[in-house]
């Protein structure tokens, strides 16, 4: 597993190499049973980003799961946070999932697409490219987003599960449980299968807002262990790129398809 780590600057955020992530994020990620919460869906970069608005059209699934039992969030057309409710009961874990519909783009230019391909550690997609005879003035990409997050009900005692997202982050170890011990595992799936030593980078954010970015690479089962520290926030996050299955020869059709899977979690102090 290797292990590179950053510390990142607005500058660096407005580089076309670093594309934007997609997460859930908690005011609170630890809130006592009963209360008002909210989730907000974010879209930026380093952990800033612009709040986005509720909206079945551009949502493919929203949903909470408590004690096994996973139920859809009944939202608000343009509900902002786009989840606001009141907490379970009991004390467990939350987990937040969410699935944006997909959304398409043209790269600006082939230096963008090349930055991309080679921030997000897809060896072979310059190649794929050329081999394949697209153009390289007008990349086209489809790209969809499956995001959770980790929320304590009280104890927060609990496991995360996977929930079937087609890339998909889940927690092996709990933050919030009393026997913690600063190391998180995570697993990551892509089409219900391990993803075996791919690039998973991890975001630490402090509660002064500063962010250190930290490249790993996930082992021969697709897990992932890195140490954690308490008071920190935490977005893991990593991106499927393969050849879109409907490419044609329209002007419009997309050459390629990013998945992207996001977990957020706060460890306590």
């Amino acid at each position: 597993m290797s292990r590179i780590s950053l510390v990142l600057c607005g500058a660096l955020a407005a580089s076309p190499v670093f594309a934007h992530e997609f997460w859930l994020e908690a005011p609170e990620y630890q809130v006592q049973p009963g209360v008002e919460m909210t989730t907000d869906i974010k879209n930026g970069e380093l952990f800033v980003g612009t709040s986005l608005a509720y909206f079945p059209n551009r949502t493919e699934r929203f949903d909470l799961t408590f004690e096994g039992i996973t139920v859809p969030v009944a939202g608000r057309m343009g509900d902002t946070p786009a989840l606001r409710i009141i907490s379970p009961p009991r004390d467990g874990l939350l987990i937040v999932a969410h699935e944006a519909t997909a959304s398409s783009l043209t790269y600006k230019d082939w230096e963008t697409f090349v930055g991309f391909t080679e921030h997000k550690d897809f060896k072979t997609a310059v190649t794929d490219h050329r081999a394949a005879g697209y153009p390289e003035d007008k990349v086209r990409e489809r790209y969809t987003r499956h995001s959770k997050a980790l929320i304590a009900i009280g104890d927060g005692r609990g496991s995360d599960q996977a929930l079937g997202l087609e890339t998909e982050l889940t927690a092996l170890t709990n933050p919030y449980d009393a026997d913690f011990n600063d190391v998180m595992e995570v697993a990551l799936t892509y089409e219900g299968a391990p993803r075996k030593d791919v690039q998973i980078e991890v975001y630490e954010k402090t509660p002064e807002k500063e962010v250190t970015v930290t490249v790993y690479r996930s082992d021969d089962m697709g897990h992932l262990t890195f140490p954690v520290v308490p008071g920190m926030t935490y977005l893991v996050d990593s991106v499927v790129l393969r050849p879109a299955p409907d490419v044609d020869e329209t002007e419009t059709s997309p050459q390629w398809e990013s998945l992207w899977a996001s977990l957020t979690f706060a460890v306590p102090e």
